[in-house]
């Protein structure tokens, strides 16, 4: 089957949607199917063998000059092409943090319009490629926020169009007015353009379907996240506690709930003392949480902590396995409703027994995987709780590593969910 499979890059940050995506593309390669991983925006980054395209569609400058400047919705093609140039896209990552509320509101609107919005050029550009030069049996969009683009696909290549959602509520509900009103109106309306979609669990896929895009829940595909999991679970090089290690893989943010862990790691200490407790985070910062995560820092030094806090940065793939192999306990208490959780099934893979919120996609995964629990959302306190029991009863905990780590090395491999990717795909065609 010839696949083009439309992703989205993350202006140069290790982005756990490029790498999963990044992931399947390469393994239904591998499985002799014909992808062309195609990066939007800018180029896409992961922690493995990058088998994108070197070409970017929608690139990122000449979408934003697009949407402020008439000017540049009638330049060249050939013009449009320096401007794709991976080194400039990838200087993104510095402005993002200073894109106005505004400007992101009237850009999503822009985009969901797709031929009638002020980047048709781009949508031109692609179809135009898709249609002399790629010729494929099935589009593949990796993200609902792309869903403009169907209509003009499917009218040009008379092909079907299966879009993915992955998380694009969190970015619509923090869009102002009057522009999240009419980005909700034009999902719901371009939605109908696709033939269907696909979910990562099936607490995302009944959201998305009745809160957003207003289609049968029936239309939404279940297909769970999926790992390369060469290396996951080859070492461990833990040693019995204390110290007890906890353990943070994500992107450092106010929604990914770092401060409830630093919290009741605070918690823990007063417990266990501070030389019996060490808390590990790793995971990418950019420059707009910079004063959220210093007041974190702040607050652990405050604490006397400091010689017990260890922050990584982002990490690469031998990287990030080598610090999972190290903890004892992995939580990620989101404030928000979790639609993937792949740093949680990456920690489970190395037998990392999890403590989440009973909430979003957790309680699928706990379920599925066996190799966690589930506390009080949005609590540092339950957060604290649950670690404890874990302490204390260390059999249980060693048992949840286990069993978590022999699930997901069976049910969650990329070659089973790249399988179930293409029964999804077979059922257009």
């Amino acid at each position: 089957m010839k696949v083009a499979y439309i992703t989205a890059g993350a202006a140069g940050m290790y982005c756990g949607t490029c790498i999963h995506d990044n992931t399947v593309a390469s393994v239904l390669k591998k499985q002799g199917h014909n992808v062309s991983l195609i990066p939007t925006y800018t180029p896409t980054r992961t922690d493995e063998e990058n088998v994108s395209m070197d070409r970017i569609f929608y690139g990122g400058i000449n979408v934003y000059l697009q949407q402020k400047l008439s000017l540049f919705r009638h330049t060249p093609w050939s013009f449009d092409r320096m401007l794709d140039s991976p080194r400039l896209l990838n200087s993104l990552a510095s402005l993002s943090a200073s894109t106005e509320a505004r400007d992101l509101g009237e850009l999503t609107v822009s985009m969901l319009k797709a031929e009638q919005g002020y980047q048709r050029k781009e949508l031109a550009k692609l179809v135009k490629w898709l249609q002399e030069e790629n010729r494929p049996d099935i589009v593949y969009l990796t993200n609902s926020m792309l869903i403009g683009m169907a209509r003009e696909m499917k009218y040009a290549l008379d092909v079907p169009v299966v879009c993915a959602l992955q998380g694009e509520d969190i970015f619509l509900r923090d869009l102002i007015e009057p522009y999240k009103t009419e980005a909700l109106s034009l999902l719901a309306e371009r939605a109908a353009d696709a033939d269907g979609f696909v979910a990562p669990c099936n607490y995302y896929a009944q959201f998305m379907a009745e809160e957003y895009l207003q289609v049968p829940v029936d239309n939404v595909h279940i297909v769970p996240l999926g790992l390369n999991l060469d290396g996951h679970g080859e070492s461990d090089d833990r040693t019995e506690p204390p110290p007890l290690k906890i353990g943070y893989l994500a992107r450092i943010c106010l929604e990914k709930g770092l401060h409830l862990l630093v919290s009741a790691f605070y918690t823990l200490t007063k417990e266990l003392g501070a030389d019996n407790v060490e808390l590990h985070v790793a995971g990418y910062l950019g420059k707009k949480d910079e004063p959220y995560f210093e007041e974190l820092v702040n607050q652990i030094h405050a604490w006397g902590l400091q010689e017990s806090f260890f922050q990584y940065g982002e990490v690469t793939r031998s990287q990030k396995i080598d610090f999972l192999n190290r903890l004892h306990v992995f939580s990620v208490p989101t404030v928000y409703r979790e639609s993937k959780g792949l740093s949680v099934l990456e920690a489970l893979a190395n037998g990392v027994p999890v403590v989440q919120p009973e909430h979003g996609a957790f309680p699928e995964m706990i379920d599925a995987t066996g190799g966690g629990i589930l506390v009080a959302p949005e609590s540092s306190d339950a957060v604290a709780e649950g670690i404890l029991q874990l302490y204390r009863d260390s059999e249980r905990r060693k048992h949840l590593g286990k069993i978590g780590q022999e699930n997901v090395h069976q049910n969650f491999s990329d070659d089973i969910i790249a399988q179930q990717l293409m029964q999804v795909f077979q059922k257009y065609l």
